[in-house]
């Protein structure tokens, strides 16, 4: 399939983008490449192939939640260089 100058000027349009005529025509040129690529892909029997998510099979590594004892409020706060209602103080940085 052939790319035309004004399918690439109608999705510039749509980006937003200002080409010049020499990009509009190294873009005319990158996306027949890339379209070339994908004709050739769609050329390829992948009828025997079950649908994938992941190349390789891929297994949860999450570890159960378990409820276990934590530190103190006092103890996390112990070295807080200023702290205000069992919290880390911080100065305000924005007015």
């Amino acid at each position: 399939m052939k790319i035309t100058k004004e399918q690439v000027e109608h999705v510039a349009n749509l980006a937003r983008l200002n080409l010049t005529e020499e990009e509009k025509e190294e873009m005319i040129s990158d996306m027949g490449v890339i379209i070339e690529f994908a004709d050739r892909i769609n050329e390829l029997n992948i009828e025997d192939i079950t649908p994938t998510a992941h190349v390789i099979p891929i297994n949860n590594v999450f570890r159960e939640d378990i409820v276990q004892p934590s530190f103190s409020r006092d103890e996390l706060l112990k070295n807080a260089p200023n702290k205000e209602d069992g919290c880390f103080s911080v100065p305000r940085i924005v007015e």
